[in-house]
């Protein structure tokens, strides 16, 4: 595996962990993209280095359990918010109803 390789799993882990932590869910749907394509390289090549891929692959899988945890968390969060919005809806169907 090429140094390049090993160091663009690195920068694009980087980037993505620093995505994860201002929640920009763009930049982050941007960089899972590359993640991906990075480590596609790194599996397709046939001179790799193994020790420094299995630390970066396993520094990689470390944040997507935290990324898919956070995910978790935001969806919860928002599911709530549609719940609110939507008894608010209806209770002002009531009040219209009513009042």
């Amino acid at each position: 595996m090429s140094t390049s390789t090993v160091d663009q799993l690195q920068h694009t882990s980087t980037a993505l962990r620093d995505a994860l932590a201002q929640q920009d869910w763009q930049a982050i749907g941007e960089l899972d993209l590359q993640c991906r394509q990075a480590v596609d390289c790194a599996m397709a090549d046939p001179h790799q280095q193994n020790d420094r891929l299995r630390e970066r692959m396993q520094e990689l899988l470390d944040l997507y359990r935290e990324l898919v945890s956070v995910c978790q968390i935001e969806q919860q969060r928002i599911a709530n918010e549609l719940r609110q919005i939507q008894q608010s809806k209806q209770s002002a169907k009531v009040y219209q109803m009513f009042g």
